[in-house]
């Protein structure tokens, strides 16, 4: 089976420290992620450039996908602030490795220009021209849905299993069924990436599995897609791993669709032509 990060990060350097938890390190290399990748047994990553703390990241991430084609695309990003980068939509999948667009939306006026209206330029034009977007919506699920249900022919992925954001256990759980209800729209999946961090409990984090089961079986294996932002998880890859392959009862033993769940699903999503 083949195995493919939905979300993983490199970067250059850094304006700022990385936020978010993430390695307090100046710089990722796609050669040190490699390495970890093959000590774990990951055969594909899923680059989303970290602008916040690395303005070239973009770019590195192209630069990695162009030599590395077999192992790395993208869900780049661009200042969403200005409104003069919709010029960029059209032609935007024909970089190298480039497969759609990922905010976080976290940073500075992002969250209030989510939620006001300011970035609604982005979301027509991504759909036009058949560009998924991938974007932190646990932090404003109601503006999610208003996108995903006006924009219906535009692929989107809820990041990080859609759970509150920097939050753990029952608080981290608080709008689950405000996300379940997005599953009864068919242009919505859901990353389970970062799960562990969700979590205080120790390895194999059983107080995740019942709502990561709901998940699940609202959305199902062809919209659920595993992953870890392996950079800021308190545990190791292979963990991560095999947290999803022999830890959740519902989905080990069950190859279909745990082949969709750790790769194939993800990449016939975002249309990465990736050779199982």
């Amino acid at each position: 089976m083949k195995i493919i990060d939905a979300q993983v990060h490199i970067w250059s350097q850094t304006v700022i420290p990385p936020g978010g938890g993430h390695r307090q390190v100046p710089s990722l290399s796609a050669e040190e992620l490699l390495a970890e990748m093959a000590e774990a047994g990951v055969d594909a990553g899923l680059i989303h450039p970290p602008a916040s703390w690395d303005p070239t990241s973009n770019a590195l991430a192209i630069e990695a996908a162009k030599k590395y084609p077999d192992r790395f695309a993208i869900m780049g990003q661009f200042p969403p602030e200005n409104p003069d980068n919709v010029r960029l939509i059209p032609g935007w999948r024909r970089q190298p490795g480039m497969m759609g667009l990922r905010w976080a939306l976290l940073y500075g006026e992002q969250p209030r220009m989510i939620v006001d209206g300011r970035l609604d330029w982005i979301w027509p034009a991504a759909e036009r021209e058949g560009v998924p977007v991938s974007l932190q919506a646990g932090v404003f699920l109601k503006k999610f849905r208003w996108i995903a249900e006006r924009h219906p022919a535009l692929t989107l992925i809820i990041d990080h299993c859609g759970l509150k954001v920097l939050t753990k256990d029952a608080d981290a759980l608080e709008h689950l069924d405000e996300l379940l209800a997005l599953a009864r729209l068919p242009n919505v999946a859901v990353k389970a990436t970062g799960a562990p961090a969700y979590s205080t409990q120790p390895y194999p984090y059983r107080n995740l599995h019942e709502p990561l089961h709901r998940i699940y079986d609202a959305f199902g294996p062809d919209r659920f897609f595993w992953g870890t932002d392996i950079t800021r998880m308190p545990c190791t890859w292979r963990q991560c791993i095999t947290f999803f392959t022999e830890e959740l009862p519902w989905l080990a033993g069950h190859p279909r669709e745990l082949e969709k769940v750790m790769g194939r699903g993800l990449a016939k999503w975002i249309g990465w032509d990736y050779a199982f």
